[in-house]
């Protein structure tokens, strides 16, 4: 069963490729394949595109192979640039908007560094939160001087925003101490639903008795499988 890569698999048999390197998946996961997908992240992207222009690629056949436009392909090959590299770091398994590196950029490395540890404390990648901090952020952390906005954003507003971003800056510092063994006891957990919940008389009575409640099992499961992956990634 191949669970990712079906376009690779295609240009890999034009080419007349016979092998290929390739990632088994021995964990019988009874629910869900989705934890072993790999989905291309934009920095990922971004070092893909570099990699076929320093080939001789031209920007124009990427995009026509892509089936995008080719500014669009060129806004991908800067997306790193005025990005500190511990950001980028940071950031090269998320799934992150265009626009947040925007706002990136107009803050000092180390509010780059700030903004991006709390987006992933608070699991937040969007544009509206990437905005939010900078709006929040002082003049000295950023590269230019805010200026003026007519916005209904008084001196109070921001200095709210800035003790907000302040707390939960502190609070992701103290769940990162913890975090190691949180997963851990989790995983067990986990591991220990999955064994009774493969009992087919345990699972049909839950199902037919509190079907609510295992569907909620079932996805919190599939969270705890997905963030322990994803930490052993990082």
């Amino acid at each position: 069963m191949l669970l990712d890569g079906h376009l690779r698999l295609e240009a890999l048999k034009a080419l007349g490729a016979k092998e290929a390197l390739c990632l088994v998946s021995t964990d019988d996961e009874g629910f869900t394949y989705n934890r072993q997908i790999n989905r291309l992240t934009p920095i990922q992207e971004h070092k893909m595109i570099i990699s076929a222009m320093k080939r001789g690629i031209e920007a124009e056949r990427i995009a026509k192979v892509l089936g995008i436009n080719v500014d669009r392909v060129h806004e991908r090959e800067n997306l790193l640039k005025g990005i500190a590299p511990e950001a980028a770091e940071m950031l090269k398994v998320r799934m992150v908007s265009q626009d947040v590196f925007r706002s990136l950029r107009m803050m000092k490395p180390i509010r780059q560094i700030e903004t991006v540890e709390m987006m992933i404390s608070a699991n937040c990648f969007t544009r509206n939160y990437a905005r939010m901090v900078l709006a929040a952020s002082r003049p000295e952390m950023l590269v230019e001087p805010k200026k003026k906005s007519t916005s209904d954003v008084s001196a109070v507003d921001i200095a709210r925003m800035e003790r907000e971003l302040e707390n939960l800056h502190h609070d992701y510092k103290q769940v990162e101490d913890t975090l190691g063994e949180t997963m851990l006891v989790l995983v067990v957990a986990k591991g220990y639903l999955t064994r009774i919940l493969r009992n087919e008389n345990i699972a049909a009575y839950m199902t037919l008795h509190y079907a609510e409640l295992l569907e909620e099992l079932v996805s919190i499961m599939e969270a705890v499988t997905s963030d322990a992956w994803q930490l052993e990634r990082e």
